[in-house]
């Protein structure tokens, strides 16, 4: 069978043709670069994404902070993965890189804080 993907590995965004027989990629045409190949195998065998959101905090100059797991997870555990996000709550202040959910589930990707958030004084 014949599927067709389009690479996001890097600026070229290859439409790549893969024949697929059983789960295993059996050959691909269109790719300008070898990390095509790496793409769709990924893609077939174990297809992996990044999750990027926010989670509220207290007492901060803002609302909300941003957030994203550090390692791609599979593709099938992101519901499970935001369902963990979405429990936590921080308290001000708060910093770049701080881990706020190691090894997520087991997965081994951590959730880490991608923005400052400075308290806000007088809280």
């Amino acid at each position: 069978m014949k599927r067709t993907f389009t690479c996001v590995l890097c600026p070229n965004g290859c439409d790549i043709e893969a024949e697929l027989e059983n789960g295993q990629v059996l050959g691909v045409e269109g790719n300008l670069c070898p990390k095509g190949k790496e793409y769709v195998t990924q893609e077939v065998v174990d297809p992996r994404r990044t999750i990027a959101t926010s989670v509220p905090i207290e007492g901060g100059e803002i609302p909300l902070v941003s957030v994203r797991v550090t390692q791609p997870i599979p593709k099938g555990r992101i519901f499970d993965v935001m369902k963990a996000i979405n429990q936590v709550r921080l308290q001000a202040p708060v910093h770049i890189g701080q881990v706020i959910l190691p090894n997520v589930l087991g997965l081994e990707s951590d959730v880490i804080i991608t923005k400052e958030v400075k308290s806000v004084q007088g809280q």
